[in-house]
């Protein structure tokens, strides 16, 4: 699988130049109840691709992309205001830690000691617990313009929040390129021995969140033998079992939607659909490697997702319960979108095949997750 041909989108044609690079801008987002200001950066590349972060929760709020025609349209599910974001909190675009994914029982040993935190999913923590990552309002500490328009927020968890120990520094950087890639670095350092797994939450629909199209005639491919079953609560059972011959194998461009309702295998019961992690790796690599490729045959626009991080969790949306509106004042749906999470694999830090999510002093933690956009020249035939 380390060849694959797919990486080289030969078929597809160069998104027009519409603009100038653009300096990037910094507004103000909205006001938190307690005073505290939110600020949006919009990062432009001048050629057709658009991205907006907020401090709160790190969150990427918008990136428009252009189409086969070069119409851009924005392809990540959201809200247009502040307090949406905080009444009704979805992880639309979010960073997620200080655990991304699950961890079973809401509890792990480090060290000997065993560590309780909350358990805000069934019985199981999920993405950092009840006040995670998420819903923190992160600090922003550098613009940049030029080539490469940047931003980098920061974020300081202090020893004990939401039961995790010490005191973990973070930072997330959005660069946005002339190759119309966009990079989110994560980067964390520790003053205790910690565990650490921090991803981004974007919800991606290639046809546009506004376009009323679900992503189920969407076309995936994932390079991986292996993916983790889960049980009834969405732990994994610690088995690597083979994709071949199920509903989970991405190896070859599969239409999405082609076997999500194949009730014959438990785990897409279990998980109302894709809700699971593949195995790309065996452990993080020192550079980026592809992770998952998506394909819009409607619109034409393609998707490229690389990371140093050994998982990714693919997630069909299927828990999206038509309770919001979203930023084009759709209501949102289950399978309007799908979440790509290059991550460890959940509940590694009480699954030691898994591997480690361990953070000592004096280590950086990093998960370097590039989103790479391109358009093809022509409507794709459907596997």
């Amino acid at each position: 699988m380390r060849g694959l041909s797919w990486l080289v989108l030969c078929a597809c044609a160069a998104i027009p130049v519409v603009a100038q690079a653009a300096e990037p801008v910094r507004t103000v987002f909205g006001t938190l109840p307690d005073g505290r200001t939110v600020e949006e950066v919009t990062l432009t590349n001048g050629k057709g691709v658009t991205a907006r972060v907020i401090a709160w929760g790190a969150l990427l709020r918008t990136l428009e992309v252009p189409d086969r025609a070069g119409k851009p349209a924005d392809i990540v599910l959201g809200y247009n205001d502040l307090a949406t974001y905080l009444d009704k909190p979805k992880r639309f675009g979010v960073t997620v830690g200080r655990y991304a994914n699950r961890i079973r029982g809401g509890h792990f040993t480090l060290d000997g000691r065993t560590y309780t935190l909350a358990t805000n999913d069934g019985p199981n923590t999920l993405h950092g617990g009840n006040a995670g990552f998420d819903k923190r309002l992160w600090t922003i500490t550098e613009v940049k313009g030029g080539a490469t328009p940047s931003v980098t927020l920061r974020y300081v968890s202090p020893d004990g929040e939401e039961g995790f120990p010490g005191t973990l520094t973070v930072t997330a950087t959005y660069v946005l390129d002339a190759t119309n890639a966009l990079t989110i670095s994560y980067q964390a350092t520790t003053d205790k021995p910690t565990i650490v797994n921090l991803t981004n939450h974007s919800f991606f629909n290639l046809a546009g969140e506004g376009s009323g199209r679900s992503v189920l005639d969407q076309i995936l491919t994932i390079p991986a033998e292996r993916y983790t079953p889960v049980d009834a609560t969405q732990i994994p059972t610690g088995e690597q079992v083979p994709v071949a011959g199920t509903p989970f194998d991405f190896r070859k461009p599969t239409v999405i939607g082609s076997r999500i309702r194949d009730g014959r295998d438990i785990q897409i019961v279990r998980g109302r659909g894709y809700h699971h992690n593949w195995v790309v790796t065996e452990a993080p690599t020192a550079e980026p490697h592809p992770v998952a490729k998506i394909e819009d045959p409607h619109s034409g626009r393609v998707l490229e997702v690389a990371s140093n991080q050994p998982g990714v969790q693919f997630y069909t949306g299927n828990f999206i319960d038509a309770t919001v509106v979203g930023k084009s004042g759709l209501v949102y749906r289950q399978s309007d979108a799908l979440a790509i999470e290059p991550e460890l694999f959940p509940d590694t830090p009480n699954q030691p095949a898994f591997g480690s999510a361990r953070l000592d002093p004096g280590a950086t933690y990093r998960n370097v997750i590039t989103y790479r956009f391109s358009a093809s020249s022509a409507p794709r035939t459907q596997p």
